[in-house]
């Protein structure tokens, strides 16, 4: 389903070929991400496309600059040949931010989308985001309440970004741990594409962050948890964890953090050309992080 969605957003949706968010040209201005005119009427063209606009004045903080550009992205677009993709009527119940997570808490008339539909919308949301240089994935629920429906949960700008199958460069075969019901890791062989700019450190960290694929298994992050960088030196993997996350998530409970981080070691352990896993804390080697213990590498 996502490369059928990759082969047709990519021509229209203007990013990077990293994968990061559309930066603005004019400081000060953001872009709104609408359907380019009918969907159904959109064939052989690009579904998304941009309305600029620019705030003279601009909030103090990134929840508040995420509500006003929600909130204006919800108004619909000015240019006639530009379609909102949220059904007329959605308001916006709320922005909160978890980590870098945007949840994006909308009324019930959004809960009124379905299959591809609801993808544009969910991505209209995300790209509208995901500029916002704190907010690196978004969370859409309904009333509180996630989509049972779903795909997919938590959305990111490099979601959007997906080319089409001749662009991929690679594959790399991982082992990545996942929680079962009973809280135990969960080990499920992958194998995960690479696109131009992947990494394989990277692949394996985005793909534990995406969750796991089998309906019995969870995703073993945290809400809100994530890895700052993760990259690869000779046959030792190195990640880098924020201490900034922990101010921002003071209640996240140790056990937890501990399966995340065995995790990651373990995933990133079973590359073939990997024989350590090392974690660092703002790019410097510690002890711990938080309470859990990070003075010794996972091994091989």
């Amino acid at each position: 389903m996502k490369r059928v969605l990759g082969l047709l957003l990519c021509a229209a949706v203007l990013l990077s070929a990293c994968g990061t968010a559309v930066q603005t040209a004019e400081e000060g201005g953001y872009d709104l991400y609408f359907l380019a005119g009918s969907f159904e009427n959109a064939a052989g063209g690009g579904a998304l496309a941009t309305e600029h606009i620019r705030i003279l004045e601009k909030p103090a903080d990134t929840q508040a600059l995420a509500e006003l550009l929600v909130t204006k992205l919800l108004e619909g677009p000015a240019a006639e040949e530009l379609e909102s993709a949220v059904p007329a009527g959605t308001s916006l119940l709320g922005v909160e931010l978890q980590g870098r997570r945007a949840v994006v808490d909308l009324s019930s008339g959004y809960g009124s989308l379905s299959g591809i539909a609801l993808t544009l919308a969910d991505y209209a949301i995300t790209l509208t985001l995901t500029q916002l240089p704190d907010i690196l994935a978004v969370e859409i629920t309904v009333r509180g309440q996630e989509l049972i429906y779903r795909d997919q949960k938590v959305f990111t700008a490099r979601d959007v970004l997906l080319l089409p199958e001749e662009d991929v460069v690679g594959t790399v075969t991982a082992v990545l741990y996942f929680l079962d019901e009973w809280g135990n890791l969960v080990p499920r062989q992958r194998e995960l594409d690479l696109y131009e700019g992947d990494t394989q450190a990277g692949a394996v960290v985005a793909a534990l962050a995406d969750g796991p694929e089998s309906k019995d298994l969870f995703a073993v992050f945290p809400e809100g948890f994530y890895v700052r960088s993760a990259w690869q030196e000779e046959d030792v993997c190195y990640v880098n964890l924020s201490t900034a996350l922990l101010e921002e998530l003071p209640e996240i409970d140790p056990a937890i953090l501990q399966k995340a981080l065995e995790a990651v070691g373990k995933s990133l352990c079973s590359l073939e050309n990997v024989s350590e896993t090392c974690f660092l804390v703002d790019g410097e080697y510690a002890q711990e992080y938080g309470s859990v213990s990070v003075a010794e590498p996972y091994v091989n």
